[in-house]
């Protein structure tokens, strides 16, 4: 821009010197000279002193003008510069601050570009500034506005001359000013391809009511905390794709189709932020405990987590825990399987029970989570468990039902006021970090003990892995408080999480026998060649990872995901300003027809491929790269959840060895009925009919269903063979 605006004074400069000097500029043909001709004659008149004087005063005065409008113009960008350091929170830049410190901080940026830096400023600007001075400019090629002069005066007329060219400079200016808009509309840009118009204000997104104190109060009126999702589903249904919700203080964005999904996590930064939940950080500094992943942000939780990464979800680490949940799954198994036999009625080798697996499913979480975190085992499947660990599991699930009313209140008033809400809520905190604290404690005993006979922290007996524990005390990267906050927080999210979907999994199975009989035979034949590897087993049930994935389209655990992004974007074409809170509503989601061909039908191999629409497209294809975004049910990228490995294998080990163990069935086939108390889960737990299968049995029926698959696809062979000749 610089050379620009030299360009553009050089000309005026040139004529001003020659008129002031009383000089005729040199034509460019005597400059460079010709043979046979001469040049023409120049002039040799006295330069007055006083117009010389004059002159070089106004040359100084320009140099300074420059120099101002160059430090302003440095200030200008400098000042753009710093905006977008902190809100992307990169370092900071030393130069900048020189740089506006030369113009003692008075930065007047355009009105455009204050907008951004400050969207509730005026759009009044007073100050100078250095594009907008420029754009007021106006540059004409064929039109030029002339100074009337005195009569006796003689027009100069070498800028007479010189129009043409001053004229195509100054045009180069204005080129040069055309700069592009501002990288916060890169986005609004992009997705006008999808929309086919200018994307509208975000004021005009539809909403449910901008009161968020009325709202809150008809929520609590009406109920409406405990069926969330059901609302959200039919919002969506009545004001479209997208909607505001103004709920108390908070105030979201609410999206559920694939190619917004995408843009959002595509926008969410280097350090993702989803919403706090203030409860929980309010009973840590009340209580002075330290913060896990869960509730940090920033760079603080990037390298906590990378940390926690390496123990429970790179494939290193699950290839360590995986035996023990396989313990565990196998344990429960045996367990049931005797009740069922002893308990249960019919004849000897297959045996009926009729019953409410919802408290085994509780204690077979809790069981597992402290196998892998503790490395210990806490004896859930005996006949009589612990009262430590009924508190523990109770303590959870009042946890969980107190939150959601606290959120759009102010906890740390209520913590004032004592409130028997929030006591209640910080009380089930107190009795989980107990039961943690209990468990760190023999943990740490057990690494000092095996530290002094020489042994490993990470290694158990005979080379066992000890727990996710063990290996963050003998890492040392993070102190003991964090250690003890983040694995607080794992078990707390490790039970009724992995315990709720595992109801609605056995619930779905019993009530679709066919969609079983197919899980069961893919089980049964890569267990036997696996030769009991459980990991190997696991890699050979495509549809056991189908059943998970689509029990948890159907029923997500956490109905929302959410995301505050670092830079403007456009969804269903609304401008979407920085900083925005935006959930992504998995509930609707799930169930949408847009999304997925019969979205009520419960079938595991729909994420075997591509996936059909309500007309039979390829939704895949359709919704471009927003066509991936559909199961989120552990969130997405660096900010997913971080006991996700565990939850998956765990759950998928169970349900294999339920599977080879017992056909299941219910009584009756119609919906369950769903509530949300920070987590979705059953209003009433279903009960479920587990039927002991001899291993014989269960060889049978794998050959039956083989033999059956085969006969099908040979029916729908070549038509020139008929079936007659096929079943020979």
């Amino acid at each position: 821009m610089e050379t620009a605006v030299m360009k553009s004074l050089l000309a005026p400069v040139k004529t001003l010197k020659h008129c002031v000097m009383g000089e005729e500029e040199e034509s460019s043909w005597t400059k460079r000279g010709s043979k046979g001709r001469t040049c023409a004659p120049r002039l040799n008149r006295a330069p007055d002193p006083h117009l010389l004087r004059s002159y070089q005063a106004d040359l100084e005065r320009e140099r300074k003008l420059r120099e101002a409008m160059n430090a302003q113009k440095n200030a200008e960008r400098a000042a753009m510069r710093a905006h977008f350091r902190r809100k992307y929170q990169l370092t900071k830049n030393v130069k900048d601050a020189e740089q506006r410190r030369a113009v003692r901080g008075k930065v007047a940026l355009p009105r455009e570009l204050a907008q951004m830096v400050r969207p509730d400023a005026p759009d009044k600007d007073d100050g100078f500034s250095l594009l907008g001075a420029f754009q007021s400019l106006v540059f004409t090629r064929n039109k030029r506005t002339e100074t009337p002069t005195a009569a006796t005066t003689e027009p100069c007329k070498v800028i007479a001359a010189e129009d043409i060219e001053t004229d195509r400079s100054s045009m180069i200016v204005s080129r040069s000013l055309r700069v592009r808009p501002v990288r916060r509309w890169d986005a609004v840009m992009m997705q006008q391809r999808y929309s086919g118009g200018e994307p509208r204000r975000f004021q005009e997104i539809p909403h449910t009511g901008s009161n968020g104190w009325i709202n809150l109060l008809r929520y609590w009126r009406d109920g409406r905390f405990k069926l969330l999702h059901k609302h959200m589903e039919n919002t969506f249904r009545e004001l479209g794709p997208i909607y505001r919700e103004f709920l108390g203080s908070q105030n979201t964005v609410n999206i559920m189709m694939p190619i917004d999904i995408g843009e959002l996590f595509r926008s969410e930064g280097l350090y993702p932020r989803r919403m706090t939940l203030q409860p929980w950080a309010t009973h840590r500094e009340t209580r002075r405990h330290s913060k896990g992943v869960f509730l940090k942000n920033g760079s603080e939780w990037r390298s906590d987590r990378l940390l926690l990464n390496r123990q429970v979800m790179v494939s290193s680490a699950v290839q360590r825990f995986l035996p023990l949940l396989d313990d565990v799954a196998q344990d429960f198994c045996r367990s049931l399987r005797h009740r069922v036999e002893t308990e249960g009625v019919g004849e000897r080798g297959r045996r009926s029970m009729t019953l409410d697996p919802s408290p085994d499913l509780f204690r077979f979480a809790l069981e597992a989570s402290c196998h892998v975190l503790y490395g210990e085992r806490i004896g859930l499947f005996s006949s009589s468990p612990s009262e430590e660990s009924e508190r523990f599991i109770w303590a959870v699930e009042r946890m969980l039902a107190t939150t959601p009313p606290l959120l759009y209140l102010p906890p740390r008033l209520l913590h004032h006021l004592r409130a028997p809400l929030w006591t209640q809520h910080a009380t089930a905190w107190d009795e989980i970090f107990s039961h943690a604290e209990a468990r760190i404690q023999r943990g740490y005993q057990r690494l000092q003990t095996r530290a002094a006979g020489g042994g490993g922290a990470a290694g158990g007996a005979e080379g066992q892995f000890s727990g996710v524990l063990g290996h963050l005390m003998e890492a040392g990267q993070l102190s003991l408080e964090l250690i003890r906050a983040n694995i607080t927080e794992l078990m707390a999210g490790g039970v009724d999480t992995t315990a709720v979907p595992l109801q609605f999994a056995l619930f779905e199975l019993a009530r679709n026998p066919d969609v079983q009989v197919s899980v069961r035979a893919q089980v049964l034949s890569s267990w036997e060649q696996a030769a009991g590897d459980a990991r190997k087993a696991l890699q050979g049930t495509p549809l056991l990872k189908g059943t998970v994935k689509e029990i948890l389209r159907l029923y997500p655990v956490g109905i929302t995901v959410q995301r505050y992004p670092v830079r403007d974007i456009v969804l269903q074409n609304y401008h979407v300003p920085a900083g925005t809170l935006v959930q992504v509503c998995l509930y609707p989601l799930g169930r949408s027809h847009k999304v997925f061909e019969s979205p009520e039908r419960f079938d595991p191999t729909r994420w075997g491929g591509p996936e059909r629409g309500q007309h039979g497209e390829d939704v895949t294809v359709e919704m471009g790269s927003g066509g991936a975004f559909r199961s989120l049910a552990f969130g997405f990228g660096s900010r997913q959840c971080v006991g996700r490995r565990i939850a998956e294998n765990e759950m998928q080990l169970l349900l294999l060895h339920i599977l080879k163990n017992f056909s299941l069935s219910v009584s009756s086939t119609e919906e369950l009925n769903t509530k949300y108390t920070l987590i979705l889960q059953p209003e009433t737990p279903p009960t479920i009919t587990f039927t002991t299968l001899s291993h014989c049995q269960s060889i049978n029926r794998l050959i039956d269903v083989t033999v059956i698959r085969r006969l099908e696809h040979l029916l729908k062979c070549d038509d020139a063979f008929t079936t007659g000749d096929t079943l020979r």
